[in-house]
């Protein structure tokens, strides 16, 4: 769409650009930027911007689709028209749907999604055969056919797999990302563990899953790190212990980045009291302390990006007790929003901050392109308004509002468009 947008707050975090001005956007490039341009012409929309802020599309490190095997959830084209309402550009999508992404077929299937004008689909490719943890998949094939790096999406039990995991990867270049848990699927068995071990798990009744069940695995996937020195990604990151093992990787040199998702920056144990089974998360919300250690392990550089993890599920499936429910909420049409209110509008983070945590680091740690805000560079872009309110229904959200907190609850800010270039592709960085 060919724009031109007027007196907007143009955000840029790579040039550290924060400035009010005109921009506009032929034939999907940025052809200009100032103060005040003057109308090209006949064929270009003029948008009003007072108020809003225009910077790099949001990039989401990782999120889970129902399609295929799960499409009542939600399909993936259902996914991408909420990523593009929550201002994401490139999602990358994890491999655990049924059948796995563990074939060039299946990549194939899934890049088929993408189209004009809608979000880039970055597929992850799965580590395992079926993402189950037992037999490594054609990690060479699969990364030849247009993945955004490997992931399975649940934990690598296994520490002979890991080892060979890395060594037989190390010449490659495409991100790894594992996630740090000790039981086989994310959560205890039989229910146990949907609370992290604290007071609160204590005076709430909920069975206690310890810090030790993250550290212990990531403690020994930083070791495996340091002898292979190949760059692997940490996610779901959740722990404040988690936060202090990764600063002193870091500062050890290990080729190491780490993210956490949205949820677990928002909420803590302290906000389980009414059992909603949307804060039903796998790991689950970590301790006060957590929390506050995490938005600070952000602010520092520890770890490097916020990671959605959005995941729908049908109202059958959550409408049960906090205990059985299902793990996982959405976020992607939410998570812009409520960060700016929680975080920007508070002043604890410049509108920068947010956008390196959104859009630059989680490029970055993909190893892609990142979106920037420059005269002739594609337009890669996200226009938010954060004074424009919705109430998050059915209709809005794309899915019952079971699946998320803030159900029923107006939300200030919106993404009110995304510009996404149509050439844009998976070239590393």
């Amino acid at each position: 769409m060919d724009s031109l947008i007027r007196q907007v707050r143009i955000l840029d975090p790579l040039t550290r650009r924060d400035q009010v001005g005109d921009l506009l956007i032929r034939d999907g490039i940025i052809q200009a930027m100032g103060e005040s341009l003057d109308h090209p012409g006949n064929g270009i929309r003029e948008i009003d911007g007072l108020g809003c802020i225009l910077g790099p599309g949001l990039v989401d490190l990782y999120s889970q689709t129902g399609e295929p095997g799960y499409e009542a959830r939600e399909t993936l084209g259902q996914l991408l028209t909420v990523a593009a309402q929550g201002g994401f550009t490139r999602v990358g999508i994890l491999p655990n749907t049924s059948p796995a992404v563990d074939s060039p077929a299946q990549v194939v299937q899934r890049l088929g999604a993408n189209g004009a004008g809608r979000p880039q689909v970055l597929p992850w490719g799965a580590i395992t055969l079926g993402t189950q943890g037992k037999q490594l998949t054609d990690l060479v094939e699969l990364g030849a056919a247009g993945i955004v790096g490997w992931c399975d999406g649940q934990p690598l039990g296994n520490g002979l797999m890991v080892r060979r995991l890395l060594e037989y990867t190390q010449p490659q270049s495409l991100p790894m990302a594992l996630w740090p848990c000790a039981s086989a699927d994310g959560v205890e068995p039989h229910g146990e563990g949907v609370c992290r071990d604290g007071a609160d798990a204590v005076r709430l009744g909920l069975s206690a899953l310890p810090a030790t069940a993250e550290t212990t695995p990531l403690a020994a996937l930083l070791e495996e790190v340091a002898i292979c020195q190949r760059p692997v990604h940490m996610m779901r990151i959740s722990t404040a212990r988690s936060v202090e093992l990764i600063r002193e990787a870091k500062a050890r040199g290990l080729p190491i980045t780490a993210s956490v998702t949205w949820l677990h920056l928002l909420f803590s144990t302290a906000d389980l009291a009414g059992y909603a089974p949307s804060l039903r998360l796998a790991p689950p919300l970590g301790t006060p302390e957590d929390r506050e250690a995490l938005i600070a392990g952000l602010e520092d550089g520890t770890l490097d990006a916020i990671a959605v993890d959005h995941s729908t599920h049908t109202y059958e499936e959550k409408a049960v007790p906090f205990g059985i429910a299902p793990a996982g909420a959405i976020g992607l049409q939410l998570a812009l929003p409520v960060l700016w209110q929680t975080f920007v509008v508070t002043q604890r983070w410049t509108a920068l901050q947010l956008w390196h945590y959104l859009s630059l680091n989680p490029a970055h740690c993909l190893n892609i392109e990142p979106a920037v805000v420059q005269v002739n560079a594609p337009a890669n872009l996200v226009l938010f308004d954060p004074a424009h309110q919705w109430t998050a229904t059915a209709t809005t959200l794309g899915c019952d509002p079971i699946n998320t907190v803030y159900g029923h609850q107006i939300i200030p800010g919106q993404a009110k468009h995304i510009w996404v270039p149509a050439s844009l592709a998976l070239q590393q960085a």
